[in-house]
């Protein structure tokens, strides 16, 4: 499995493109958050629907302008980072919400109720990259636990990296560890094969993987410049 690694190669940073990508494979599709480009409408469509959504850049990496929005009672809810802010009605939140985007394409997914460690969301970053002799290796899985009191999981936010294998094993169960790896593992080069014939010239790719509370996995997001 060893060989030389190529870390140069196409860069695709529009996560819209890769989502879509992913969900026109049927053994992938199911693992993919229900997903829209934002629009205002979109945004009250997916909180009647879910009740909580992750709202994140079109481009963007290590977790910079991410925001949850959440419909809690009569209220709307907007957490950024570490700030929470609270709206009578969805005409503030709309009015938040673009404020921070700026003008920038966003995406809407529902948002997954990540498993926990210690009430901290737990995610997984798995790292594909591509030898000389076009064959793709795993690099790394690692577990991400977020910050607390945070519910972005990136390192540079203040999550804290750990083996896969103990983020399963304290979030989930010690007997799902190996099946867990495995199907991640399983995901990830399906995905992988999928993602290289829609866009040539990949050599490196970074899968973000939540497992939900009942042990669903999710794809959350795939980066092309993972670090």
């Amino acid at each position: 499995m060893d060989g030389t690694v190529t870390v140069s190669g196409r860069q695709l940073a529009n996560k819209w493109l890769k989502t879509n990508a992913l969900r026109s494979h049927p053994a992938i599709a199911p693992h993919i958050p229900p997903t829209s480009l934002y629009s205002s409408a979109a945004l009250r469509r997916m909180l009647d629907l879910y009740g909580s959504v992750v709202l994140k850049p079109v481009r963007g990496t290590g977790g910079l302008g991410v925001m949850k929005a959440s419909r809690e009672g009569s209220r709307y809810m907007l957490r950024h980072m570490s700030s929470a802010r609270s709206f009578s009605a969805f005409e503030g939140l709309r009015r938040a919400v673009d404020a921070k985007r700026r003008g920038r394409a966003y995406l809407i997914q529902k948002d997954v109720r990540l498993a926990t460690v210690g009430g901290r969301p737990i995610d997984y970053r798995v790292k594909v990259v591509k030898t000389a002799g076009g064959d793709w290796v795993f690099r790394s899985m690692v577990g991400r636990l977020a910050r607390k009191g945070l519910f972005v999981t990136n390192l540079c936010r203040g999550g804290t990296m750990l083996k896969a294998a103990d983020g399963i094993r304290r979030s989930l169960s010690p007997r799902l560890v190996g099946v867990k790896k495995r199907q991640l593992r399983n995901l990830t080069r399906t995905a992988t094969s999928l993602l290289e014939s829609r866009f040539p010239g990949l050599t490196q790719l970074g899968y973000d993987y939540g497992i939900d509370r009942n042990g669903q996995i999710w794809i959350l997001e795939v980066n092309t410049r993972p670090h």
